[in-house]
């Protein structure tokens, strides 16, 4: 059983807890989707994968779409198809998972990390408007817990100085800001599809680009590197079987067993979205006057298909409530530790106290619960296992 991006059940000693923090939802529909692949002539960089990539591309506003093997594979495919390399700036979000600045990091990017807002955990505008400058190549934003942006903001931002917009939308395929949908608000955007993602293809991710040229170059550094372009050879070809390889590349080509589930997975977003937003509504009102709780905001530019219900635990009870939760049999779990507070930005001299507001957050959030396995009555369920917790 999954419990969280990154943390899954404990092996040595059965299931941690009764009920996962995500989880994935697979139909019967889903099963036959990926039996048919596997009845069929094409495992890999099949019809499948291309039938993928076209869906992902008119959910995510009409452009070039290409699949990856991660979210991270994703991430590191984006900032490679953008030119980050040595000594470039990447501004970003220290509330996120840590593959959203490691990808740059390894590519040799130096990152300045962003506070956020109070109240949305979403990257402060006005701190990355202080933040850019001419050495800047990229803003990565997080659509955290689903929520986008103020993509408006940061790309006014990165115009300035000839930058790139990153999105990473981990959270919130599925979902729109001021009309327009995640995939078309920055310049590249990337997502996940692990199991407590809004849909999954197991392990995998994809990225989107405005620019059919950085689609390109995502698709070849995701392909080993290997230009089959002719017009760009560099040497005399000598049949129908050459290829070349300009610069490096990775392989991180998803599958088409992945992919048929993930074209199943798709058909089924708008009722995913739809019981989210129902979870969403019944913890709302559920939690509206209990004391000691702040609970999350949604803007009204902003439709949103929630991947996380982060609560705010007040008067330093975070960690007594998480124990108090998962001793009932909740799994509750925290999204996430600034980013720069892990040893390898520690070690590379980033400091406690950066970013104030992120580290607040941090102190504070507590993930509740949210798929659409999840019932009323388990909506319900967390909801006493918390005011009891309270007490």
């Amino acid at each position: 059983m999954v419990l969280a991006g990154g943390d899954r059940a404990d092996h040595r000693g059965g299931d941690l807890t009764v009920l996962p923090y995500g989880r994935q939802s697979i139909s019967e529909d889903d099963i036959q989707a990926v039996v048919e692949v596997l009845r069929g002539d094409w495992l890999t960089t099949g019809p499948a994968v291309a039938a993928f990539e076209a869906r992902i591309g008119e959910v995510a506003g009409g452009h070039r779409a290409v699949t990856a093997t991660s979210g991270t594979a994703a991430l590191h495919m984006a900032y490679a198809a953008a030119g980050v390399t040595q000594g470039d700036t990447v501004i970003s979000t220290p509330m996120t998972f840590i593959a959203t600045t490691a990808m740059a990091s390894v590519l040799g990017a130096n990152i300045v990390f962003a506070d956020i807002e109070e109240d949305t955990a979403l990257i402060d505008p006005d701190a990355v408007d202080a933040l850019v400058d001419e050495r800047t190549t990229v803003i990565a934003a997080v659509d955290y817990a689903g929520h986008p942006a103020d993509y408006d903001r940061l790309s006014a931002a990165a115009s300035r100085v000839g930058a790139l917009v990153l999105d990473d939308a981990a959270h919130s395929i599925g979902s729109t800001y001021k009309g327009r949908p995640v995939g078309d608000l920055a310049d590249l955007t990337t997502f996940s599809f692990f199991p407590t993602k809004n849909l999954t293809t197991g392990e995998g991710g994809a990225l989107v680009a405005k620019d059919p040229l950085l689609a390109q170059r995502a698709h070849e550094f995701h392909f080993i590197g290997l230009v089959r372009d002719a017009d760009r050879f560099a040497v005399t070809t000598e049949g129908a079987w050459h290829q070349e390889v300009h610069e490096f590349g990775f392989n991180y080509r998803l599958d088409d067993i992945a992919c048929a589930l993930g074209i199943s997975q798709l058909a089924r977003l708008d009722s995913f979205r739809r019981r989210r937003a129902e979870i969403t509504r019944r913890y709302d009102a559920a939690l509206s006057g209990v004391d000691g709780v702040r609970t999350p905001i949604q803007r009204d530019d902003v439709d949103l298909i929630r991947h996380l219900y982060p609560v705010r635990i007040l008067d330093r009870r975070r960690r007594e409530v998480f124990d108090r939760m998962r001793a009932d049999g909740i799994g509750v779990q925290v999204n996430y530790m600034p980013v720069y507070w892990h040893p390898v930005y520690a070690d590379a001299g980033y400091r406690r106290g950066m970013c104030p507001n992120a580290e607040a957050f941090y102190a504070e959030e507590l993930s509740l619960p949210i798929h659409p396995e999840l019932t009323d009555d388990q909506v319900d369920q967390v909801v006493e296992s918390l005011v009891r917790a309270l007490r």
